[in-house]
């Protein structure tokens, strides 16, 4: 068959039709452009990154990556003080940058032992290091690396419209299919507690478990973390570059300090940070992208907290953009992990118009699995994600869930029955009803419950009195509505195992437990974390691999043929 030759509309050059064709492909509506180090477009090979060093007098380090002291910027500062470890650090230094990469490969090399010499390692070696590593490299390391023996998956329960109702439905939905941990965020902000409760609520039906944040400015978000009506939070942005973290009126040790007043109420807490932010934001110093995000690492590191949110985040258009991009992205969690936090890992905005490239966005992180392998997984349709889009949808379950049995790859996620989804998404629909009556707020009518539970998204529910919401939303806050008075309003109202689900959940604040690397709750609300769920990978036939009653969950799609009957397929 031959091809015939077109002419492009107004244009006098003869394009082959095969030119045409993929001209018009998705992936050429994305935005790609040459590499620009001077002004930090640039993944991770910068002419203007520093050469490692680093050198101790009397405990203290007195220089670092060609710096001497007495200049460092606050981030230096706060990096050699806080997060590096002063006794090893010219030790680990000392080390090869390719000895070390190979050691994060190595199966032999166990991860206690790399993070004995990463602990040691500043930014510019860290980087070095990174350098050596191809992309199977880095998802070998990783596979090593992550904190949890468990992989799991997080999602974005969120509605163009704020409704509390859908909201609700959402993460009862997200919590059945097996998401670890389910967030929100707000385009009118004073929805705030409604929604945040809504998330709480829906999320304990049983099995429950998940925990769950509200994504706002970091005053609103603490206080509904001290009431117990979230659960953990991670959206406390740091930067690698002082006039970024200046134009954001914080420093450092301002994060520390948030990160301990978390901690002090027992509450889960991590950074987010990722590649591009501060070319986005206009002062990446000349520095290439993977520099300054190990320089974000290290941060959240010294400040002490589990982890952290990074693989670009919101930032991902910006190394995607660019030669080596995704490599860096995936440096980042890698990195991350083997200074030993925990890894949310991104994958939680759309980035790029092409399915494939999307998908090979997604493989470096669920092929060997992260802690989180989505931060998170859009579990609405698009339109309705206000964290900006996703790089997965709830158009994309059945795909995710059939990646998963094709390669016997475990990222989290499960095939759910209809039924059983209608049947948790009704359940959340009525406990929100009921606990809005107790609470005397804004009512939900029984006709807005059934359009939610049967809704793809916000286009198909029915409209409420936003003014009469926004009133019940600052009732919430003036009469000082706690995780506990949820808690009574589910007993109340005769929603007694979630309330029991939800009582669990805050008596982990006074255990402590939450406040350990990786931790999560499973459906039997136990937690788990890299203190009782370490990861034990030593090479092939070791660590976390899909078996059992987990892999037989897996097998189970949408559509699969009966093997006794092929006229029948199984559920």
């Amino acid at each position: 068959m031959t091809a015939e030759a077109i002419h492009q509309p107004g244009s006098d050059v003869r394009h082959s039709a095969r030119t045409e064709l993929l001209e018009d492909r998705p992936v050429n509506l994305d935005g790609f452009v040459e590499e620009w180090p001077e002004v930090g477009m640039v993944a991770m090979d910068s002419a203007f990154d520093p050469e490692p060093s680093v050198r101790v007098e009397n405990g203290v380090i007195v220089e670092m990556d060609g710096v001497a002291r007495a200049d460092f910027d606050f981030i230096d500062q706060f990096i050699a003080d806080k997060a590096l470890d002063v006794e090893t650090t010219e030790q680990s230094m000392a080390l090869p940058a390719d000895e070390i990469a190979r050691m994060l490969v190595d199966p032999r090399v166990t991860r206690k032992e790399v993070i004995a010499v990463t602990g040691g390692l500043t930014p510019a070696k860290l980087l070095a290091v990174a350098k050596n590593l191809n992309i199977v490299e880095i998802m070998m390391g990783m596979q090593k690396m992550r904190a949890r023996r468990t992989p799991a998956n997080q999602a974005h329960c969120t509605s163009a419209r704020d409704n509390p109702v859908q909201v609700a439905c959402e993460a009862a939905e997200a919590a059945i299919r097996g998401f670890a941990e389910v967030e929100t965020t707000l385009g009118v902000v004073r929805y705030a507690p409604l929604v945040a409760m809504a998330l709480q609520i829906g999320s304990q039906v049983n099995p429950g478990g998940p925990l769950t944040q509200c994504a706002l400015e970091e005053a609103t978000e603490l206080d509904l973390g001290m009431r117990g009506i979230t659960g953990y939070a991670e959206t406390i942005s740091v930067y690698g570059t002082e006039p970024v973290f200046v134009d954001g009126d914080d420093t450092p040790w301002s994060k520390a300090f948030l990160a301990a007043a978390y901690a002090s109420r027992g509450i889960k807490m991590r950074f987010t940070s990722g590649t591009g932010s501060e070319v986005q934001m206009g002062n990446a110093q000349g520095k290439s992208m993977l520099y300054l995000e190990i320089r974000c690492i290290l941060i959240a590191k010294g400040a002490g907290v589990q982890g952290l949110q990074n693989g670009s985040i919101s930032c991902i258009g910006v190394p995607g953009a660019v030669p080596a991009g995704i490599r860096a992205v995936a440096a980042e969690n890698l990195i991350a992990s083997a200074v030993d936090l925990e890894c949310a890992s991104g994958n939680d905005q759309s980035f790029s118009h092409s399915a494939m490239r999307r998908t090979a966005r997604l493989m470096p992180q669920m092929m060997p699995g992260t802690d989180f392998v989505c931060s998170g997984y859009s579990a609405v349709p698009n339109y309705d994600n206000m964290f900006a889009g996703s790089n997965l949808d709830s158009d994309d379950f059945d795909d995710f869930n059939t990646i998963q049995r094709d390669l016997q790859i475990d990222g989290g996620l499960r095939h759910v029955k209809e039924s059983d989804i209608l049947a948790v998404r009704t359940r959340a629909g009525k406990a929100l009803q009921a606990v809005f009556r107790y609470l005397d707020l804004p009512p939900i009518t029984d006709a807005e419950i059934d359009a939610a539970v049967y809704a793809n998204g916000s286009r198909e529910l029915l409209p409420r009195d936003v003014l009469e919401d926004l009133k019940g939303a600052q009732q919430v806050m003036d009469r000082n509505v706690t995780g506990l008075d949820l808690v009574k309003a589910l007993e109340s109202t005769g929603f007694t195992d979630m309330a029991e689900n939800l009582l669990v959940i805050l008596r982990q604040r006074i255990s402590g437990d939450l406040l350990q690397t990786s931790a999560i709750m499973t459906p039997s609300l136990v937690v788990l974390s890299a203190v009782n769920d370490a990861n034990d990978y030593a090479g092939p036939g070791t660590g976390y691999r899909p078996s059992g009653a987990r892999w037989e969950e897996m097998k189970r799609l949408r559509h699969v043929t009966s093997a006794s009957n092929p006229e029948l397929e199984v559920e």
